[in-house]
């Protein structure tokens, strides 16, 4: 299926219902952009992606930058920071 926007055709990936779209069904489902290699889910670390010490923290520090490099590798892995 596509559709047209202002005057470009692209090809959509859902089939146009409400309910929107997913891309992938399960973490070890893999997927990439822009011509990367397709990789899946990155795993869950609770020293990284427990948001709890970011919201006390007074200061910039280790646990912001660890949270942070964690969203950059993951967008990295996708295609979708470009990295050159």
């Amino acid at each position: 299926m596509a559709t047209t926007i202002a005057t470009t055709t692209y090809e959509l990936l859902d089939k146009g219902g409400d309910n929107g779209a997913i891309i992938c069904s399960a973490t070890s489902h893999k997927i990439g952009f822009y011509g990367k290699a397709p990789v899946a889910q990155r795993p869950y670390s609770s020293a990284v992606h427990a948001t709890s010490a970011l919201a006390t923290s007074t200061a910039f520090g280790a646990t912001q930058l660890a949270a942070l490099q964690e969203v950059q590798n993951t967008l990295i892995g996708l295609g979708v920071w470009a990295t050159v």
